[in-house]
């Protein structure tokens, strides 16, 4: 039987309506990432400041890019003290709350991004993944913990019983794996990154370059 998540609308007349034009810009993230979090929180305003159009916000595994790109997190290397001193640093600069690292950190994700893939299936990509980056960063809550997810998925109406569902369906695992090694396909190899056309912008600090080359690619339309 079919997943009722893949279930299309088909337009009357019995043809599917066009395909949308791609947007000028993607950006991936994925929840258990300090630095998309504080990506997250900028990213909507610089490009509205630029007068371009919001890019699409794609969920992704970041443990599946690890795997692919043979990487794993600097949260778990010597360098997890610095990591954390410069994500503080970025965050205060951007204006936000001080940080409060969930326990543990970083944590399993999984369920989370199935959430947030269902999230954007029914357009609630960006408000579900703010709410779900402040109740980890802002609140210090572990979303490994299910619990703590439906928490973020409430503070944007969706039901916990309907999340729950979802993120065992088998639609929306493979719609996040897919996502995942499309990305991958795409160059990108970690979170937060931004694609414009064939760049790549990975990181926090080239969010700025990632509009610049947006709006150019916005004229040559």
């Amino acid at each position: 039987m079919q997943d009722p998540i893949e279930i299309e609308v088909v337009a009357a007349g019995g043809a599917a309506p066009p395909e949308p034009e791609p947007r000028l810009a993607t950006f991936y993230f994925d929840l258990g990432s300090p630095f998309a979090y504080i990506a997250a929180e900028r990213i909507s305003r610089l490009f509205a400041d630029a007068e371009l159009e919001q890019p699409e916000w794609q969920p992704v595994l970041l443990g599946g890019l690890f795997a692919r790109c043979g990487r794993s997190s600097w949260a778990l290397t010597e360098a997890r003290a610095a990591g954390i001193a410069e994500v503080e640093r970025r965050a205060a600069a951007a204006g936000l709350q001080p940080v409060r690292w969930p326990e543990p950190w970083p944590g399993d994700m999984l369920h989370a991004m199935r959430v947030a893939t269902y999230a954007k299936s029914i357009g609630r990509t960006v408000s579900f993944t703010l709410a779900a980056f402040r109740q980890a960063f802002a609140g210090g809550r572990d979303l490994s913990d299910p619990d703590n997810v439906a928490i973020a998925a409430a503070a944007c109406e969706l039901h916990p019983n309907a999340i729950a569902r979802a993120a065992a369906s088998d639609g929306v695992k493979r719609r996040l794996r897919v996502a995942t090694d499309a990305a991958a396909e795409r160059g990108v190899f970690g979170v937060p990154t931004v694609v414009v056309g064939d760049a790549v912008f990975w990181g926090d600090d080239r969010l700025e370059d990632a509009v610049v080359a947006a709006a150019r690619l916005g004229r040559d339309r």
